[in-house]
């Protein structure tokens, strides 16, 4: 016999020889039932209500019954009080009453992130959450609500159970497919280097082929690219097809060119259950009885289509079309790479070129400045030596031009160019004098005005400037405002002194505010073309070099 309340006095008809067994509560009293056998169980009325709702829970079993998911009643010793059976099936046991649930679950690691989750809710008394893994590769995850006890701290648990297996094996599926991804394409600068553009795309392939079979496991696969000028796919690896299938003609339109063109064509996936029902299906592997391809797209753009087949009818599932869809992402970053690297040659030529081309840049400056002094001095006295300087002017100029010659032609014709920048017509072939004492303008008037086909040379200081504008011709002068020996309203009065034949075109350049002698105010007063306001953007210093050109 049992009863519930330690304080509570049984009527004589429940004397001896009967033996009283006491539970503090209604879920106390489960835990003995679930332990034990009794004749009888009594409730006080101190536990009417609790015993109502106990009763109530018992009641709605049919109903838990039928949960997905397990629901489990456990006390602090993690054993099992009450179950709705689910965790029955799962252990393929009769029973699971009075058994410790981590047994049931043939004591599954546990993944977190609360690795004492049922400790954890009975000592904070608030819920907590767990994945667990059991030695069959099953994922569980696991919610822990602690029961509330009016009298004290919580001793039991309400806990469900769901079976997340494949949720987690798609999870870990997607993973395994992004690390598949990222080395489809790579490769060390030791292997570039060694490597020819044939060889990557070798190697590109066979990486696809086992990423498809050994990680999707698809053992048919075709891929073809998206020739953009004729429309015309063009196999790039085939594996498991037909010959005849393998060899076919099929462009990118919705009609006539099987599943693969009208998928090219759309750029929506297709899945095709039983290919004999299918009218759009064109006969692929031998005896392919489904088949399911999708769109290879960069940013937008379809660059080809990817196609696996199956002896089996409805052989692909949701789950497929959707790994295939990630998996394909990678293999157009890829072959985007490949795009790339075929231009690798040119990319590296470029560079090499305007590497070489920046670094000679100011020397040659300095070869001009050094020239143009010593003709200073010798101009009326010796014309040999005259003549002489010139030619090492024109010599040096020369130097530069052969280097941007030379990288234009070691760039390979079958490399894809960059997007053009922004033609400027009127930049193209002009010269243009620099004058500032800081040697990262000098350089950057190099970098960037010789990019739109501009001659630059510069000079430190006013002085060196008059010099080279007095021997060599310039199309316009760019000039700070503050130079070590005069403003820039003395730099322009000088620069007509020596160039009185018609205006030279002059551009000066100061800091927000800053106008030392109201030089920016003379000069204006004077006919200054135009002023660049520092720091000022690329488009803006092209833009004025512009405008001044083209007003002349």
């Amino acid at each position: 016999m049992g009863e519930l309340g330690e304080d509570c006095v049984l009527p004589d008809a429940f004397a001896s020889p009967w033996q009283i067994v006491h539970a503090p509560s209604p879920l106390g009293a489960l835990d003995y039932l679930s332990r034990e056998s009794f004749d009888a169980v009594c409730f006080t009325s101190d536990h009417l209500k609790q015993a109502y709702e106990l009763g109530k829970l018992l009641q709605n079993e049919q109903i838990l019954e039928g949960m997905p998911d397990g629901v489990v009643l456990l006390d602090s010793d993690n054993v099992i009080l009450w179950s709705n059976g689910q965790l029955c099936r799962w252990s393929s046991r009769e029973s699971v009453i009075g058994e410790n649930f981590y047994v049931v679950l043939n004591s599954p690691e546990i993944l977190g992130p609360d690795f004492c989750p049922f400790h954890t809710a009975l000592a904070t008394g608030t819920a907590s959450s767990s994945t667990l893994r059991s030695s069959d590769h099953r994922y569980f995850h696991v919610h822990a609500a602690p029961v509330r006890n009016a009298g004290g701290p919580a001793r039991h648990l309400i806990v469900t159970v769901r079976d997340v297996t494949l949720e987690m094996l798609q999870q870990q599926k997607l993973a395994a497919i992004h690390q598949a991804g990222m080395e489809l394409a790579d490769l060390t600068p030791d292997e570039l280097l060694q490597m020819a553009v044939e060889e990557r795309i070798e190697l590109l392939k066979a990486n696809i082929l086992h990423f498809t079979k050994d990680l999707l496991n698809f053992d048919v696969v075709e891929i073809r690219l998206l020739d953009p000028r004729t429309e015309r796919l063009e196999t790039l690896l085939a594996s498991g097809m037909e010959p005849e299938a393998e060899n076919r003609v099929l462009y990118a339109r919705p009609q006539g060119n099987g599943v693969t063109g009208f998928v090219a064509a759309t750029g929506k996936s297709y899945l095709c259950e039983d290919t004999s029902e299918d009218p759009l299906y064109l006969s692929g592997a031998k005896d392919a009885k489904s088949s399911l391809t999708v769109p290879i797209v960069l940013h937008d753009e379809v660059l080809g289509t990817f196609n696996v087949e199956s002896p089996e009818p409805r052989a692909f599932t949701e789950s497929d079309l959707q790994f295939l869809e990630i998996f394909t992402r990678d293999v157009a970053a890829a072959l985007n790479t490949l795009e790339l690297l075929v231009a690798e040659k040119a990319s590296t030529a470029a560079a090499s070129a305007e590497a070489i081309h920046s670094a000679v840049a100011l020397p040659v400056d300095e070869i001009l400045l050094d020239a143009v002094n010593v003709m200073e001095k010798y101009i009326g006295h010796e014309p040999e030596v005259v003549e002489r300087l010139q030619r090492i002017l024109q010599n040096a100029r020369d130097i530069k031009q052969v280097i941007q010659k030379v990288g234009q032609k070691m760039t390979p014709a079958q490399a894809h160019p960059q997007p053009p920048e922004t033609q400027r017509p009127a930049l193209v072939g002009r010269r243009v004098l620099l004058v500032d004492e800081d040697v990262t303008v000098q350089q950057a008037a190099h970098n960037l005005l010789e990019r739109f086909g501009c001659a630059v040379e510069t000079a430190p200081d006013g002085n060196q400037a008059i010099f080279m504008v007095r021997n060599s011709g310039y199309d316009v002068v760019i000039s700070d405002i503050r130079l070590p020996d005069m403003s820039g309203h003395d730099f322009m009065l000088k620069l007509r002194e020596v160039w009185d034949v018609e205006p030279l075109p002059l551009i000066l350049m100061t800091g927000f505010g800053y106008d030392p002698g109201h030089s920016i105010v003379k000069a204006r007063q004077a006919g200054l073309q135009a002023v660049l306001y520092k720091p000022f953007r690329v488009d803006q210093l092209l833009s004025t070099v512009e405008q001044v050109l083209n007003s002349l």
